[in-house]
């Protein structure tokens, strides 16, 4: 993988985890010299093995040593107009007007059904079309927080707690995990005054994941763990929403443990997890599937794929990938992921056309994503690398703009 910034992130990486050369060199099982060139420019490349122990010894994701790919369409203003919107949204000016009280035209349902759409659109990547949409939507939230009635203002708050959710979502995508947090912590404060008692773990799981992003990963672990047993004892995994987002909190400590360098533990964890998912078709349904935590046994599987492939166990990932049916309810972020981590397991068995065939499957089902995908490209880099080349690598390298 060649990279002209991965000199510089590896070090603002190592530096934030408190580490020398020596001791990441220690933790990865890379040599000293080998990160020496690499934070000293003297070296532009690295294949994705010594790239795997680099992230795992620095407890980050690959892809943030990679670069994560674009959270929007190339326009290259991560902090453009639109995105200015979104965060005046988050945070109002200070002593800025109190908000007014819905009109006459004001729907709820309308406003509901909206957001959820929002959700809908973020699970597919469209993240322009929501960071559009996201300001006006959290105006109308709050607008409906200032009703005269009891129950119009704690439905205001709900919507206000998924529309804000949703913002920390958006936020994590352009790389800015304070902001995040910021607009989760207003999340939970809308939560604490609606009358929906998921809300809250739901968006706890949501902070648990940034906090994962920042490699807080005692704290993610900490917070997931918590909300999930306090589901359980409150009674909430009795229904398909509830254990729903039981199980998101679950796989998300699950993903923390594995981060820390527990993947025994991880791995038991999604287990259980995945036997949990077969009862969510049996118990009664919420309503919205929209608005409630991903979590059925395909989507357990999936995670479970990229637990194994993330963490050195690219045989049990192709095993766990081999003939799984996704249900419906997949989002297609998901599926996507899923190929990814399949041809990154090939690669690391050195199974070529594995990995080719794989990737051939992405790029027929998302081309533009897997073009600005960083860890795409770096496994289209190191087959190309190969002496022998498989059948369809070619293309594939073209289309990625990876040359002789």
């Amino acid at each position: 993988m060649a990279n002209e910034d991965l000199g510089k992130t590896l070090r603002r990486l190592r530096r934030l985890a408190s580490l020398r050369q020596e001791e990441l060199a220690e933790r990865s099982g890379v040599s000293v010299d080998v990160i020496r060139q690499l934070e000293q420019g003297r070296k532009h490349s690295a294949r994705l093995p010594t790239l795997h122990a680099l992230a795992n010894g620095l407890g980050v994701e690959l892809t943030t040593l990679l670069g994560d790919p674009p959270a929007v369409s190339a326009t290259g203003e991560n902090d453009g107009p639109r995105f200015v919107a979104v965060r005046r949204a988050i945070m109002p000016a200070f002593w800025g007007a109190a908000p007014e009280p819905s009109g006459p035209g004001f729907s709820m349902n309308s406003l509901r059904e909206q957001i959820a759409d929002g959700w809908t659109q973020y699970h597919s990547a469209e993240f322009d079309t929501v960071m559009k949409a996201l300001p006006n939507w959290i105006s109308d939230a709050r607008s409906a927080t200032a009703s005269g009635r009891d129950d119009e203002r704690r439905a205001g708050f709900a919507a206000l707690g998924k529309a804000l959710q949703l913002a920390g979502h958006v936020a994590v995508r352009m790389g800015k995990t304070d902001l995040a947090l910021i607009s989760l912590e207003r999340a939970i404060d809308a939560a604490g005054q609606s009358s929906d008692p998921l809300l809250l773990p739901m968006i706890v799981n949501s902070t648990a994941w940034t906090y994962q992003r920042q490699g807080r990963l005692e704290d993610a672990w900490a917070i997931a763990c918590r909300a999930a047993d306090d589901m359980a004892n409150a009674g909430h995994t009795d229904t398909a929403d509830g254990l729903k987002v039981w199980g998101a909190l679950t796989m998300s400590a699950a993903t923390s443990a594995a981060r820390s360098g527990d993947y025994t533990r991880a791995a038991t964890m999604m287990e259980t997890a995945e036997k949990e998912a077969a009862r969510v078709s049996k118990l009664p349904d919420g309503g919205d599937n929209r608005m409630v935590s991903v979590f059925s046994p395909s989507s357990v599987r999936i995670e479970r794929v990229r637990l194994a492939v993330q963490y050195g166990h690219p045989q049990d990932a192709l095993a766990l990938a081999r003939g799984m049916r996704l249900s419906k309810d997949t989002p297609p972020s998901w599926r996507t992921w899923l190929l990814l981590d399949v041809a990154r397991a090939h690669t690391d068995t050195g199974d070529a056309a594995g990995a080719v065939k794989t990737l051939e499957s992405l790029r027929r089902v998302a081309p533009t994503w897997m073009q600005h995908h960083t860890l795409a490209v770096a496994i289209v880099r190191d087959l190309w690398a190969l002496p022998n080349h498989p059948p369809g690598l070619r293309p594939l390298a073209e289309f990625l703009g990876i040359g002789e």
